[in-house]
């Protein structure tokens, strides 16, 4: 099927105009419209993206640049050029009692999960990387990654998944926030480093950066 970008900026529209979920603080978030076979699908923006205008514009993206430049040596303008970036929520959801970031609830992400079908129907991607555990669960679903697993079990694998009725290998990574300390200890340091490597040598990865295998 031939990409159609006239409809992709249909829905990311839609998305902008969305209103629908009355706990979260907008606006909606979403990358450029374009044509990738990569999608990074996070959990939800931050208080700063709004701000922004832009999927992990803070320190956490700055984290998760870092990431792809070391491992991929992809620089972060290339990256968002070149993938699709979309979260299990498009709207900060705000902060919980505790004072961190709410997890978004089970209706905000039914509701931009409807925009998130039309897009994978839009781009059918042959690789999804899911950042943070809410984005893991959500794509790999509760059977393969429930609340009480732990990212050791996943992170640094491939899984096969069926995405919005379309086959995708699915790579999950830990959040890159700063506030975790996975990432920065073993098994973390080393699963991390195994899971971007999985990454960056995969098919659709090779094709979009135009890396030629060795």
């Amino acid at each position: 099927m031939a990409f159609d970008l006239k409809q992709l900026t249909i829905v990311q529209k839609r998305i902008s105009d969305c209103r629908a979920c009355p706990n979260v603080v907008g606006p909606p978030i979403h990358g450029p419209a374009i044509e990738s076979e990569i999608f990074l699908v996070g959990q939800a923006p931050g208080p700063h993206e709004g701000k922004k205008g832009r999927p992990f514009a803070h320190t956490a993206g700055k984290r998760l640049f870092e990431w792809f430049q070391s491992a991929g040596q992809v620089s972060e303008e290339k990256f968002r050029a070149s993938v699709y970036m979309v979260a299990v929520a498009r709207c900060f959801p705000g902060k919980a009692k505790g004072g961190a970031d709410r997890v978004p609830d089970a209706m905000e992400i039914k509701n931009c999960s409807e925009h998130m079908g039309r897009e994978v129907e839009l781009l059918r991607p042959r690789l999804v990387i899911a950042v943070g555990r809410l984005a893991i669960e959500t794509i790999l679903g509760e059977k393969v990654f429930s609340k009480k697993a732990k990212l050791s079990e996943v992170v640094g694998r491939t899984f096969r998944a069926r995405y919005f009725g379309y086959d995708v290998d699915v790579i999950p990574l830990p959040h890159p926030s700063g506030l975790s300390s996975w990432h920065k200890v073993e098994p973390g340091v080393s699963l991390l480093r195994d899971a971007l490597g999985i990454v960056v040598h995969h098919e659709a990865w090779l094709r979009t950066f135009e890396i030629n295998r060795p």
